[in-house]
């Protein structure tokens, strides 16, 4: 193949083996490329994907291959790809990757450009940079576009924004919005990844620390659960009164980040949001702050006031972990250039929840096939029957069993005659 670009061909027998460990974990993904392997639901089928190039992201693209999609994968974060992972992609299962991790911005677009170059008929996104360049930019190929499918929180909001004004040009369903992807994934996933990358980018005891966790969506319930659980002081900043009242209800401190900037050690955002920490928090922040994001763009951490305010360039300190050093001598920490930490220090989501979530993607591709003529240009949640198989497929492989509805039951959930 030369239709790829990676940073050494040489990883790929080492992504490979990660991929078929990955796998293990990886049941109900599995059951389906076996059926999209009779089957071949999406033959023909032009994808091009941005998504994080990892080892649960490899898969998911051997399944919509085995189910005969013709398909091109790009990074949708530029610390987020794993290179071994790449390198199998392409080497052991050929299948175009452009994506290197560490890439910088420009190279980071010739990437989506060159997905796009695919003239693809179905988009399969992870924060929506690929609908948007290709809206943007590149309007010439929308014609060809059936759909598409969304992976995260952010992406899932920018979609909405764009069908809001009238500007999504075909349809796309919100696989975030699936009860086995962000009940399972964005809490337990990033709760338990997020951790791991603020651990392996420190080194830091997190037992004592106060910790504060800026947004109690699913993400931030989780992370703020983990964190407790390794016995941080947890504080919650939250704008949504009802998940604040929720994030008391659940134990834990609730006040304005501008307060909790003077009292914390370590901060995480999760919001999806702009300027979470801003200068202003910086302003107050004790001397060896951490800061780490893991929301999907790295603009939740004011990092140009940051550096606006420091004396001389950030130093690495550690591998991904800059310290910026103020003129009254406190140090304040960014991790993975505020990027989302738990892929830039460590490996994202275990396989175990990735594989419902990109069940959902592979089911949500073969939805689109069929139904795409009959939807508007809009963005939809999957369907709710895909999400209960998805939900019973992993049960059956966890080996948990559960209770049947009698015929008594079906029958009197289902009428209104008898009450007290």
């Amino acid at each position: 193949m030369s239709n790829y670009d990676i940073k050494d061909l040489n990883l790929a027998e080492g992504g490979r083996r990660r991929i078929e460990w990955a796998e293990r974990e990886m049941p109900v993904l599995r059951l389906i490329r076996e059926r999209f392997e009779k089957e071949k639901p999406l033959k023909g089928l032009r994808v091009s994907a941005c998504l994080h190039v990892t080892t649960e992201t490899a898969n998911l693209m051997r399944t919509l291959q085995a189910g005969g999609a013709d398909i091109v994968l790009t990074a949708s974060n530029p610390l987020s790809t794993q290179d071994d992972v790449a390198a199998a992609l392409v080497n052991q299962y050929e299948i175009p990757v452009y994506a290197i991790k560490g890439e910088n911005n420009v190279t980071y677009y010739k990437h989506l450009g060159a997905a796009l170059d695919h003239k693809p008929q179905m988009t399969m996104d992870d924060g929506a940079d690929l609908v948007s360049v290709l809206h943007k930019d590149r309007r010439e190929l929308l014609p060809n576009v059936v759909g598409g499918t969304e992976e995260t929180t952010t992406g899932v909001i920018r979609l909405r924004a764009m069908a809001a004004d009238g500007m999504l040009n075909f349809p796309v369903i919100a696989v975030n919005d699936a009860m086995t992807k962000h009940f399972f994934d964005n809490r337990y996933g990033t709760g338990q990844s997020t951790i791991d990358g603020i651990i392996r980018a420190t080194n830091i005891l997190l037992a004592g620390k106060t910790f504060i966790v800026a947004g109690y969506g699913w993400c931030g319930r989780g992370l703020a659960m983990r964190a407790r659980g390794m016995g941080a002081n947890v504080i919650v900043t939250e704008v949504d009164p009802l998940k604040a009242l929720e994030a008391v209800m659940d134990g834990y401190r609730v006040m304005p980040m501008a307060e909790a900037a003077r009292i914390g050690d370590i901060f995480c955002t999760l919001t999806g949001d702009i300027n979470v920490v801003d200068r202003h928090h910086f302003e107050v922040m004790k001397d060896g702050a951490i800061v780490a994001n893991s929301g999907h763009f790295n603009v939740e951490i004011n990092i140009p006031a940051l550096a606006g305010m420091s004396t001389g360039e950030p130093k690495l300190v550690r591998p991904f972990a800059e310290q910026y050093d103020l003129p009254d001598g406190r140090r304040i920490h960014i991790l993975g250039e505020g990027r989302l930490i738990n892929l830039a220090s460590a490996e994202g989501h275990p396989a175990s929840v990735m594989d419902m979530s990109f069940a959902n993607q592979a089911l949500s591709a073969e939805y689109m096939v069929k139904n795409a003529d009959k939807l508007g240009k809009n963005v939809y949640s999957v369907p709710a029957d895909i999400d209960a198989e998805i939900a019973r497929i992993k049960l059956e492989a966890m080996g948990v069993e559960i209770d049947v509805l009698t015929e008594e039951q079906v029958k009197y959930l289902n009428s209104w005659e008898e009450g007290t």
